[in-house]
């Protein structure tokens, strides 16, 4: 698949980084010239000359409408203009902070239309009511992916990959307690949907189907809640038991 990513912070690399491992053609587009650069050639460097490895994805040397950077491998990550990155894109990654989406889709959200776009962002502020010492967060934007797809209203916009830090993605630890590590997805379009699923099985992530598009909002306000008791100390995974023993039956 040939998916351009918007960003060059830490969820581009993880992300980027996977699914060029994976063998996807990636082209990484940001504000900064210069920081796009750099992390294409990061991701580069550490892809190395391998063959594809974690997934699906076949890649090929060639991106329509890309002006490239000069690869280094046969499976090189590339840089381009935001534009230029969304123009050659079948897939696009919104990896920006939320204070550049305004300004990003009146530029840019003409362009993404008939394109599965992932937003993968946050709105977090920090919590000024939480105690002393205790570091927690709220949203400062209640649904940030229906946002997106009210400027990019011809685009299929998917939530996935919000929920964790860029560095599980990165990581390589998949397993957990004996389940695969998992990706809930949030989209109103089957065939966007399963792009995506199939992208974080390039991962070796487990996706699920989370629901429409406006539960989109509930992964948002789940992240900022799980993320500020990982923050505080707090195993946000032990409140959740697993299927098997969640035994919910509907009042009567």
């Amino acid at each position: 698949m040939r998916i351009g990513i918007i960003g060059a912070g830490a969820m581009a690399a993880a992300l980027g980084g996977g699914w060029a491992a994976a063998g996807h053609e990636v082209v990484i587009g940001a504000r900064s010239a210069e920081s796009a650069r750099e992390l294409a050639g990061r991701i580069t460097a550490t892809l190395g000359d391998t063959s594809p490895r974690r997934g699906t994805g076949t890649h090929t040397t060639e991106m329509p409408g890309i002006a490239e950077s000069e690869p280094t491998s046969p499976i090189a990550v590339r840089a381009a203009g935001i534009g230029a990155a969304i123009a050659g894109a079948d897939i696009v990654l919104m990896a920006v902070p939320v204070s550049a989406l305004t300004e990003l889709l009146a530029e840019h959200g003409s362009a993404l239309a008939g394109k599965v776009v992932i937003d993968c962002t946050n709105a977090f502020l920090p919590d000024d009511a939480a105690p002393e010492g205790v570091t927690a967060f709220v949203l400062s934007e209640d649904a940030v992916a229906e946002r997106i797809a009210a400027g990019a209203p011809k685009a299929h916009v998917v939530k996935a990959f919000n929920l964790l830090a860029a560095e599980v993605w990165a990581g390589t630890d998949r397993i957990f307690d004996g389940a695969r590590l998992a990706v809930p997805i949030c989209g109103d379009n089957p065939d966007a949907i399963a792009t995506v699923a199939t992208l974080a099985e390039d991962l070796a992530l487990q996706p699920f189907p989370a629901g429409g598009l406006h539960q989109a909002r509930y992964l948002e306000a789940t992240s900022v809640f799980t993320v500020g008791l990982w923050f505080s100390g707090a195993d946000a995974r032990a409140m959740l038991p697993p299927l098997s023993a969640a035994f919910a039956v509907a009042d009567a």
